[in-house]
């Protein structure tokens, strides 16, 4: 049974030899010199080619066939020329030859309409679906064209003997080739970095040594730490900060609380790797986390976002009638996508990459995957923006689903549909939680637990140095101290990692010219407010797209972040590293206080009066972000989160060092650094839980 269609089809291998019938009547009867065989093939093609027509599904192939018989019989039975019977094998694979060539001369490889068969109409677009079909269709017409020569060089029961095996050779290949094609396409490139450390945790050790140390304590690079420590592992992370979690952490003002970027997470909802995380750590949802209320001004209209999707759906209906039926359809397939996104985490904790799929779960699971995710292939192989001109004609409600896009820092024509969906639009399906006690408790919580598990965690330790023995990664230096692993995770951007902590001298040339190639993310300025006012009233969150700001009111989520009847506000904006100067000069004060004060005015035509009620006041830029978390640029989201990056692997060139954050698969953003510190930890433990 194919998915999206009602019908039940012949399968497509079997429908290979039904579409051969015609022809082996034709040649087994005519190897006997018997004029029925043209008659028989014939009919049997005309009869194909009148059911074809009746399903829809007339290929070239099935064209091709009834031509040269209609040919045939009228050659044999009216013109009397017996060529067709004593040359038929000559003639039959002459006739197929040029017809398998001609369907690939027009781009239609006649193996397609056979493919089509045995894989949904998701496949049918796909770049690759159709470059091994033609790839297929290339090596038949070559067997076809072999076999031409044959009969027309040999003679019974050589030339039969021989024609066969060729098209023995076809169909195997017809088989393996689909299974091996896209693992191979995939994973070619994966291959060469995909090592094995095995690492002893039973065996004794030395002073200073780990059987893995993890470099920066980001949410990564905690998660892979908590998850290690739980099986088993003695886990070190260094960080040089005098707190855990990177941009993931809060300070405090004078009673109010603000966080230092995270503030809207993703991943919580049953089947989220965020859940899995905290599930698999016993941790409980409800004491981490809260649910976000949400409101996006929009051309002057304050739109309070239901906390359903449904309410949502309804919403908009309301909003945009005239898009009623489109609305629904977008996200009855965006929920459908997001689900399937998500079908491996009950397994493996989070979504893998093709290349993981291949070498995890196998190379029929990655032939499967499009069948089996169908709704998110879809999303996954179209820009955000096609995906929503594909539903959509009114502009203003594209520009509503949005709204969101500023948590991945690109725009909707250089991002995919599935990015929009995973870190954008999910948000909207089902909820983004705000960190109870602040993000620096969520990060506190993750070092506590690793320090349960007789793991150690050391603030104010910089690393200085990964070193590197014969290719593979042996410790690190802090100062004038040296710890010693078999495995180091890095939780930092990966161009500091290879260029610095690494050096270049133990990287392939090209390797290096790709890292520093790569394009950093978009940075923020936030402003943080503690004001006498009660708040209480506005949404956690207000997305203000018509002046380009975003307002987080911190104490809405959780109260204790404000002295009673006060309230701890965050307002952000995107900003330009490049557009600032150096810290600590006079221009850079003042750029700082100009800015500041701008989008405060900005932010007052939301809250009234917020200016008025100012008791504290402080400002992060992108210099200041990378001055506390190493970030280049202060990129918020570490690389360019577009269409046009390529992500380092989690597995690098140095055996046994791997790389975690926002610098790898799958991106910036909490649920994100989730699921690259959930792969690293589960590959270092080679894909088993203890």
């Amino acid at each position: 049974m194919c998915l999206g269609s009602g019908k039940r089809r012949v399968p497509g291998q079997l429908y290979i030899l039904v579409s051969f019938v015609p022809w082996i009547l034709y040649w087994v009867l005519t190897g006997f010199n018997v004029v029925l065989g043209v008659v028989l093939a014939l009919v049997s093609s005309l009869a194909i080619v009148f059911i074809e027509l009746f399903r829809r599904g007339l290929g070239l192939m099935y064209i091709a066939t009834a031509l040269y018989f209609v040919v045939a019989f009228m050659g044999v039975l009216v013109f009397g020329l017996n060529v067709f019977i004593e040359r038929s094998g000559f003639l039959g694979y002459l006739a197929l030859f040029i017809m398998a060539v001609t369907s690939i001369a027009i781009k239609q490889p006649f193996t397609f309409q056979v493919s089509k068969r045995d894989y949904p109409e998701v496949y049918w677009r796909d770049k690759l679906f159709i470059s091994i079909n033609n790839r297929i269709a290339f090596v038949w017409s070559s067997i076809f064209l072999i076999n031409a020569f044959i009969y027309l060089l040999l003679k019974p029961p050589l030339s039969t003997v021989l024609s066969y095996a060729f098209v023995g050779i076809g169909i195997a290949f017809s088989v393996v080739y689909p299974l091996k094609a896209p693992a191979r396409q995939y994973y070619k490139e994966f291959k060469e970095f995909d090592w094995r450390v095995e690492v002893d945790s039973k065996r004794s050790r030395g002073e200073n040594e780990y059987d893995v140390i993890i470099v920066g304590a980001g949410i990564g690079g905690l998660t892979c730490g908590a998850l290690l420590s739980k099986w088993g592992y003695r886990v070190l992370v260094l960080e040089q900060h005098y707190q855990v979690g990177g941009f993931c952490s809060s300070f405090a003002r004078r009673g109010f609380v603000f966080n230092s970027g995270v503030e809207d997470v993703s991943g919580l909802w049953r089947n989220g790797p965020v859940t899995h995380l905290l599930n698999e750590l016993g941790l409980r949802k409800e004491e981490l986390f809260v649910r976000n209320s949400r409101r996006v001004v929009f051309r002057g209209r304050a739109i309070d976002v239901p906390d359903s999707v449904d309410g949502l759906v309804e919403l908009l209906k309301e909003m945009f009638p005239e898009e009623k039926n489109s609305i629904d359809a977008f996200f009855s397939e965006a929920e459908k996508a997001y689900e399937e996104c998500y079908k491996e985490v009950p397994l493996y904790g989070s979504p893998l990459p093709a290349e993981l799929i291949v070498r995890v779960m196998g190379e029929k699971k990655l032939l499967d995957y499009p069948k089996e995710h169908p709704h998110f292939y879809d999303w996954i192989n179209k820009t955000y923006r096609q995906k929503l001109d594909e539903y959509f004609k009114n502009e203003d409600l594209k520009a509503l689903l949005c709204s969101l896009l500023g948590y991945i820092g690109s725009e909707p024509e250089k991002i995919s549909a599935a990015s929009a969906l995973t870190a954008s639009l999910s948000y909207f399906i089902y909820g983004g939680y705000y960190p109870r006690g602040g993000a620096q408790n969520f990060a506190n919580t993750l070092k506590k637990f690793i320090e349960d598990h007789d793991g150690k965690v050391l603030l104010m330790h910089r690393v200085d140095k990964i070193i590197v023995d014969n290719g593979r990664a042996v410790g690190v230096r802090c100062r004038d101290k040296v710890f010693k692993a078999p495995i180091i995770v890095a939780n930092a951007n990966a161009k500091k990692v290879f260029l610095e902590l690494v050096g270049e001298e133990h990287l392939d040339k090209n390797f290096v010219e790709y890292i520093k190639s790569l394009r950093m993310s978009p940075s923020a300025f936030m402003v943080f407010l503690g004001v006498d006012m009660d708040l209480s009233s506005y949404p956690t969150i207000i997305v203000d797209l018509d002046s380009e700001i975003h307002i987080t009111i911190n104490s809405n989520a959780d109260p204790s972040l404000a002295p009673k009847g006060k309230a701890s506000v965050t307002i952000t904006t995107h900003a330009n590293y490049h557009d600032f100067p150096e810290r600590g000069t006079r221009e850079y004060v003042e750029k700082k206080r100009k800015l500041a004060e701008e989008i405060i005015q900005k932010a007052e035509k939301v809250i009234p009066g917020l200016s008025k009620h100012i008791v504290v006041q402080d400002a992060a830029t992108p210099k200041t972000f990378e001055r506390y978390t190493s970030m280049p640029e202060g990129a918020i989201y570490s690389f360019d989160q577009s269409i046009d990056t390529k992500r380092p692997y989690f597995k690098t060139p140095v055996k046994g060092l791997y790389l975690v954050g926002a610098s790898t698969f799958p991106g910036g953003g909490i649920e994100a650094v989730v699921i690259s510190g959930t792969i690293c930890a589960n590959d270092i433990n080679n894909w088993r839980h203890k």
